[in-house]
């Protein structure tokens, strides 16, 4: 019987991106991107570099299930393309069906391979769910069903990453009726970590600093109530629209293409579900942080969020808002209210410094090279 490679014996992060021919230079660049991306001062920089210079990488191996491949095609678009390249490398290294050279036989070997020797060590990316009805026959791929491959690649994995909404939360292959049952990764995985990354699809720099971290950290990241990582989605679109002040005055659009939709105002009234949508948009922003959807003139519609497709249409108006921060009522908003909302917004922040700062720390010490931390 094969035994997994002792963690000792295994490759580096840097070794990896070294055979790819990427210089010390590059190197340490990536590594100030990963801290800049995790929000982390230039003092973690060397101590990046040194972490993944000594810790074994982590294999990352990318799964397919019910899906459109929109994850895929929002990854390798990133804007940070040093960080994406060399991510991707290791991911054509190891195994993704859809990008991978290999193909049949030779690349089910691959994936054979990876989880004898790499057991207990490496990161599972499902990109998709798998469909429970018919005995899983609605997605079947390398001869058996999708629901049996995940089951048996995720039974030695360190941890799985929940690409996009159809993962994370079923999207709208679980749509009513849902006949294939398509089903979240969560409610067929039990045992194993699991980190939810929605959208649909999800932003490019948001999925590269997840396994950005995963693999320089050798740990989850924190993550909220819902298995998403707080640190891209902590915040509601809404908190940091550059809309905002609009909403705050009660101006808004009230039919496309009015006075107020050219002066920018705000699309609540439109359907816009950024006051309901826990993500990034409004700060990262999509295609190299040119632009979002509500700057580009339409409503969010709530993509990331469990059940967006079966609420309606995207154009319905959200009402009876009873969220922290959010006016229960477009219509009528007081002083007082605002007076409320900013100085729990304000207390939030002090707060929210305090965990950062804890946070820091924690990683700070995780990145010592004479500890392994296991991913719990």
């Amino acid at each position: 019987m094969e035994q997994a490679t002792p963690v000792s014996d295994l490759e580096t992060f840097y070794g990896v991106m070294r055979a790819q021919g990427v210089t010390r230079r590059s190197f340490l660049k990536f590594c100030s991107l990963t801290a800049t991306a995790l929000g982390l001062g230039a003092g973690f920089v060397p101590r990046i570099a040194q972490a993944l210079e000594t810790k074994p990488r982590t294999p990352v191996i990318w799964l397919h299930g019910l899906e459109c491949t929109c994850c895929t095609e929002s990854f390798i678009r990133s804007a940070h393309p040093l960080a994406k390249d060399a991510i991707l490398s290791m991911i054509s290294l190891d195994y993704d069906d859809t990008i991978m050279a290999a193909a049949g036989t030779q690349a089910e070997a691959i994936l054979t391979d990876i989880t004898t020797k790499y057991k207990g060590n490496y990161i599972v990316a499902v990109e998709g769910n798998p469909p429970l009805n018919e005995d899983g026959m609605f997605c079947f791929p390398g001869g058996e069903p999708f629901v049996e491959k995940l089951k048996r690649v995720s039974a030695d994995a360190k941890a799985i990453i929940a690409w996009g909404s159809c993962a994370s939360w079923g999207c709208v292959q679980a749509a009513k009726p849902n006949p294939t049952r398509a089903t979240p990764v969560a409610d067929v995985i039990f045992d194993k970590p699991i980190i939810k990354v929605p959208g649909c699809p999800p932003i490019p720099e948001v999925m590269a600093a997840v396994i950005t971290y995963l693999v320089t950290f050798d740990r989850i990241p924190p993550l909220d109530r819902q298995g998403r990582p707080k640190m891209f989605y902590g915040q509601r679109i809404h908190d940091k629209c550059y809309r905002r002040p609009h909403f705050d005055a009660g101006q808004f659009v009230e039919a496309w293409d009015d006075e107020g939709a050219r002066k920018g105002y705000c699309l609540y009234k439109m359907g816009c579900k950024g006051p309901t949508t826990y993500n990034a948009c409004s700060t990262v922003r999509w295609n190299g942080g040119v632009s979002f959807p509500i700057q580009s003139g339409h409503g969010c519609l709530g993509c990331s969020e469990n059940g967006f497709w079966d609420k309606g249409s995207f154009y319905d108006r959200v009402v009876d808002i009873n969220q922290f921060g959010i006016e229960t009522n477009a219509d009528r908003i007081g002083l007082a209210t605002v007076g409320v909302a900013a100085a729990a917004i304000a207390a939030h922040a002090v707060v929210s410094v305090i965990r950062n700062t804890r946070l820091k720390q924690q990683d700070l010490k995780a990145l010592e090279p004479t500890h392994h931390e296991e991913v719990r």
